[in-house]
């Protein structure tokens, strides 16, 4: 006769049933059911029946399981592009936005709200990268999204006197809500240059967006911002160049092989998409797509 395989370690044993899960964790067993459900706690079905490896279990307690996370909404959160904001709405991919900052959206990401954020934070010797492994997230992707051209946006009146960024102090500048990548890199600037925001007149509330940014300009609350080159042609105002920045997208693994990222990273690569990047100008393609970074 073959005997049964032995379930226990010693007095302890390898695997709990749900009650003793449910005590172990002092919950009902309803939530021990709707965890198992939702794949949010490891488990074996055998025969019908639930049960928890003990080690594993113990391990998903401390912290250190790796079992997969819930499914995240598909929404997108963190900073603003307008080319990304125009995909996203043409594609029909469906995401959600929540344009909240880099920063900010990175925060949204972690705490699993959101299935793709916007980034463009600037770092000693790049972008985006030392950011987000810094954060310590897991189960992403980061992935290359379009290199823009940021600079001054000015009014025809400042044109003529603003050649840099030295050329700003004294004058009303348009800033950018604190985490925005645009308020980090201003700050970066400022150190730069041995300036300090104190030195400018700012507006009475941050713009929140690249378009806001170029907006106030536009209908004369400011005479510049930190902006991108697409702006400063859609609102027909003057640009200085300073640097390229790379903008990219943090993406949910699981989330990347779903529909509404999938939709969109497809209509990337159509022409329709090309064109209008060309049309609105200071994007470079090159690398949109590429994989920049993979989460340990």
């Amino acid at each position: 006769m073959t005997s049964a395989p032995d379930t226990t370690l010693g007095d302890a044993p390898l695997y709990l049933t749900t009650r003793e899960v449910a005590d172990l964790l002092r919950v009902k067993e309803r939530k021990v059911y709707d965890l198992a459900a939702a794949d949010e706690i490891p488990h074996r079905r055998i025969t019908g029946k639930l049960l928890f490896p003990r080690s594993e279990l113990m391990a998903w307690i401390e912290g250190e399981g790796t079992l997969a996370p819930a499914e995240r909404p598909a929404v997108l959160t963190g900073s603003h592009d307008p080319l990304l904001d125009w995909a996203v709405r043409e594609s029909g991919c469906g995401l959600a936005t929540l344009l909240n900052g880099s920063t900010e959206g990175i925060g949204v990401f972690a705490r699993g709200e959101a299935a793709i954020g916007g980034l463009h934070l600037p770092e000693e010797d790049g972008w985006n990268i030392r950011t987000v492994a810094a954060r310590g997230l897991s189960d992403c992707v980061l992935i290359g999204w379009a290199v823009r051209a940021r600079g001054l946006i000015l009014t025809p009146d400042a044109a003529g006197a603003v050649q840099g960024f030295g050329d700003l102090k004294g004058r009303r500048v348009m800033m950018r809500q604190e985490g925005a990548g645009a308020s980090a890199l201003f700050d970066l600037l400022l150190a730069e240059h041995g300036m300090t925001r104190e030195e400018f007149e700012g507006g009475p509330t941050p713009a929140r967006t690249e378009s806001d940014a170029a907006a106030a300009v536009a209908v004369g609350e400011a005479d510049a911002a930190l902006g991108i080159e697409a702006m400063a042609r859609q609102f027909h105002l003057a640009f200085r160049p300073i640097l390229e920045e790379r903008f990219d997208l943090l993406i949910d693994r699981r989330a990347y092989f779903r529909e509404p990222v999938q939709r969109l990273m497809e209509f990337a690569r159509t022409e329709a998409f090309a064109a209008k990047a060309e049309a609105m100008g200071g994007y470079d393609l090159g690398e949109t797509g590429k994989v920049r970074w993979v989460s340990p």
